[in-house]
Parts: C-alpha cells; sequence; structure tokens
C-alpha cells in the first residue's frame, strides 16, 4: 500500500450499533463518559480511505464520529426521539 494513502479507524461492529446496544442494556440512557468507555473499547481497524468508504456504502449510512462521539450520540437520539413523536 502505498505511504500517501490516509488510513482511518472502522468500528467493527459500527460504533453507533455498539451505543446503542450499550443503551438498550443498560435500560436508560447513557452518560458522556459509558459513551466513551463503549468507544475506548469498541472493536478497531485501520482501513485505506477508500476501503473505509466502500464499508460505509455497503452499510447504507455513515458511522458516528468517533472523535465527536458524545456530541453525534446527543444528536443522534434527539432524532430517533423527533422521530419516534411524528409515528
Amino acid at each position: 500500500m502505498a505511504d500517501d494513502v490516509p488510513l482511518v479507524r472502522v468500528f467493527v461492529p459500527p460504533l453507533l450499533t455498539c451505543l446503542i446496544r450499550g443503551e438498550r442494556v443498560k435500560g436508560s440512557p447513557l452518560t458522556r463518559d459509558e459513551v466513551l468507555a463503549i468507544r475506548d473499547s469498541a472493536s478497531s481497524m485501520l482501513l485505506s480511505l477508500p476501503v473505509a468508504q466502500d464499508v460505509e456504502e455497503k452499510r447504507g449510512h455513515p458511522d458516528i464520529d468517533s472523535a465527536y462521539v458524545w456530541e453525534h450520540w446527543i444528536e443522534y437520539r434527539a432524532q430517533r426521539a423527533a422521530d419516534r413523536k411524528g409515528d
């Protein structure tokens, strides 16, 4: 692999899936510390950017950005709550 190909961290399973599972197991909303602990202990691998983009495309949705995991998790939960109110 060429040295100039950027590598990105890809969570397997997706970080979003890990957080959803963590909240279901807990039975209540995750705290910031719990979200960070799940991120820090989640399995991941480094992939070249093109391969990571293929993985995301096949998955059908982007994962949560691990650098902003708490902020993106809060946004996801708010959107999920809004979607449920619309049902």
